[in-house]
């Protein structure tokens, strides 16, 4: 997701920073090197991806979210993919991708009565997929449910394992392999955004830890199924990784348990590390999914909110601060958490920028790679501009832009292009392979 509710207001030094360090040596090393720069020896490693047929990935935003006042976003229907998936899908390969993210879209998919389901929505973006031999890794509630359905009643757990291990039958049946699934995207958002403060489905308030104990239920019950229904189903698990930095120095052990702690949590309890009970395990998910943004880190002063929560929203830090941690850093963390296979599986910014970011991400991913971290893949989350969660303002932030030419065809954002072919040659060199094998 694009990361675009409620934003904080727009760090205007932070973008200064970031466009005119590109510009000095300093700035260059922060951004990974030049586009046309060669990977250093020593950055080879014996690690080689094997995850997705292609190291980078297009993912298509996929938010099915009720806001805070009371609207139903559908982010599929409103960029036309769903009327566009095949052309999208073919847009991809012809930048060397060849996997993607994408949303099943429970809410349509289980809009009448429960336990019956209407595959329409999905099965013309399955088929375009595997028509374009692109393979996907599904979204099963992407923020959103169907209508009537009480996300904190025993019956939530039932119907998504139910509608997961339908799925599952379903991708087996269209494609003869099993699925890659992620059953519930961002846990850890959701519970804050929905569950604290209100500002999307369920709209509630000081329930954030019941709403992400509720969620781990499901998703774990929903990994089972598929498991179950279609046997070598791969489940991901994608949260967001951030780091906050107080203002106050007395406020630095608050911020690591409500934030840089807690991040952890719902990884802890779907692996079965916490609160065993709720059905989290080994067996839940196969590799980890890391979302991460330009501002993911960020300082602030925090303050306590009525509900007993305490609350730290503020600026985002540029990736020159002193006090930001490097995603590496942030990379090397989860996976010593939790020793599998993980993929940075959400990363963009806005505008002129986003060719300097992905410069930026690929260096930092390289370096996670030469330290012994098994990046499986980067996501460039969302692969298509589209309109905001809040004011439907045009997020300027794929490869590819909203409107479409003739043909359905999407114009490119060049610059973001010419990056992504330098990043594409730098990790084939990484992985010692052909430059058009490490895509």
């Amino acid at each position: 997701m694009s990361r675009d509710i409620t934003p904080p207001p727009l760090n205007l030094v932070t973008r200064r920073e970031l466009l005119a360090g590109v510009a000095t040596e300093a700035g260059a090393a922060m951004f990974g090197g030049a586009p046309g720069a060669v990977a250093r020896p020593e950055l080879r490693a014996l690690f080689r991806p094997g995850l997705f047929r292609s190291f980078f990935l297009g993912g298509f935003e996929c938010s099915t979210q009720r806001r805070a006042d009371g609207r139903r976003l559908d982010l599929i229907a409103a960029t036309r993919h769903d009327q566009l998936a095949a052309s999208d899908y073919l847009q991809l390969t012809e930048h060397g991708i060849t996997a993607a993210r994408d949303g099943v879209r429970w809410h349509l998919v289980e809009g009448g009565a429960p336990g019956w389901y209407d595959w329409s929505p999905v099965l013309p973006l399955l088929r375009a997929a595997e028509a374009m031999g692109v393979q996907v890794s599904w979204d099963l509630c992407h923020y959103g449910w169907p209508d009537g359905l009480d996300v904190f009643s025993a019956s939530f757990v039932d119907r998504l394992a139910h509608y997961a291990a339908a799925f599952g039958r379903l991708h087996l049946e269209e494609t003869g392999s099993p699925p890659v699934i992620c059953p519930v995207n961002e846990i850890s958002f959701l519970a804050w955004a929905g569950g604290d403060m209100a500002r999307m489905n369920p709209a509630a308030r000081g329930r954030g830890l019941e709403l992400k104990r509720q969620l781990v239920r499901a998703a774990a019950a929903a990994a089972r199924a598929v498991r179950e229904a279609a046997p070598g189903a791969k489940v991901l698990a994608i949260e967001p990784i951030i780091h906050v930095v107080p203002l106050r120095n007395e406020d630095t052990e608050l911020a690591d348990a409500w934030y840089n702690r807690a991040q952890f949590q719902a990884w802890d309890m779907l692996a079965g590390q916490v609160e065993p009970a709720l059905g989290g395990g080994p067996e839940t998910f196969d590799a980890v999914g890391v979302n991460y943004y330009w501002n993911n880190q960020w300082s602030c002063a925090g303050e306590w909110l009525p509900q007993g929560r305490w609350l730290c929203e503020g600026e985002p830090l540029s990736p020159f601060d002193p006090r930001t941690r490097p995603l590496h850093a942030l990379l090397a963390a989860v996976h010593t958490r939790y020793g599998r296979p993980l993929f940075l599986a959400e990363t963009s910014i806005e505008d002129d920028l986003r060719a300097p970011w992905l410069r930026h991400v690929g260096g930092e991913v390289r370096e996670a790679l030469r330290r012994g971290v098994p990046v499986e893949g980067i996501c460039l989350y969302p692969i298509l501009g589209h309109p905001g969660w809040d004011d439907d303002r045009y997020c300027a932030n794929g490869l590819f832009e909203l409107e479409p030419n003739g043909g359905g065809r999407r114009p490119v954002h060049a610059p973001l292009a010419a990056e992504l072919r330098s990043q594409q040659q730098l990790f084939a060199l990484q992985f010692g392979k052909h430059s058009g094998q490490a895509n």
